[in-house]
């Protein structure tokens, strides 16, 4: 269980680090060009995602997001206990990975996000990346597959969803922590959290009825 909480925690951090440490550089080099600090921003999380998948999913299975845990909770991949501390590694993983970037670019190492995220689209955009998210990693066949499916969707999602595809709900709060490209104002955060909730129950529901149809095939 140690191993499997510190994969979690490492796992959370290093993601958390990445999106806002390589979204404070993307901004620093675009040069005010957003569609190139994003594309930036996107390559880092997607090569990251990918990174970390194949070395914490044998593990732990890489989940790094208290929905992916709570799915996994309700197809009984995992016992309550082991699912409540996973959360808790995550969450403190990605407030830690926060810290971090903010201290590798010489910030103050904790600053409220002044960056506004609010309103139905950024909400459905969140809806529709979460349950894309949960769908895609609990039907990977394995953590090969997993290693590049998510990425790819969470990659794709940067671009095709107006929230830019938090999708998770700790590093939601890890992004609250610093005043840069990748983050977002601490009064946004309940309601992309909400969003991603209902998204995760599509995504579950989504998994059962595919699940369904596999078992009458």
């Amino acid at each position: 269980m140690r191993r499997n909480l510190l994969a979690e925690f490492l796992g959370a951090m290093l993601l958390s680090a990445c999106v806002i440490g390589s979204g404070i550089m993307a901004e620093r080099l675009s040069t005010g060009n957003a569609a190139v600090a994003l594309l930036a921003n996107t390559l880092a999380t997607v090569a990251i995602l990918a990174a970390l998948i194949a070395q914490f999913g044998p593990i732990s299975g890489a989940h790094f997001n208290p929905l992916v845990t709570a799915a996994a909770l309700h197809l009984r991949q995992l016992n309550l206990r082991l699912a409540m501390l996973y959360v808790v590694a995550q969450i403190l993983g990605c407030c830690a990975g926060a810290i971090l970037a903010n201290a590798m670019f010489e910030l103050p190492l904790v600053s409220a996000s002044t960056h506004s995220r609010s309103g139905a689209a950024q909400w459905l955009s969140e809806i529709v990346a979460t349950a894309g998210l949960i769908f895609i990693a609990l039907r990977a066949p394995s953590f090969r597959d997993a290693a590049w499916r998510v990425p790819l969707w969470i990659g794709a999602a940067y671009w095709f969803t107006a929230s830019t595809s938090f999708a998770n709900p700790a590093i939601t709060i890890g992004r609250a922590m610093s005043d840069t490209f990748a983050g977002i104002r601490p009064v946004d955060v309940p309601g992309f959290i909400g969003a991603q909730l209902v998204g995760a129950v599509a995504g579950v529901l989504l998994l059962r009825m595919f699940a369904e149809e596999k078992n009458a095939a």
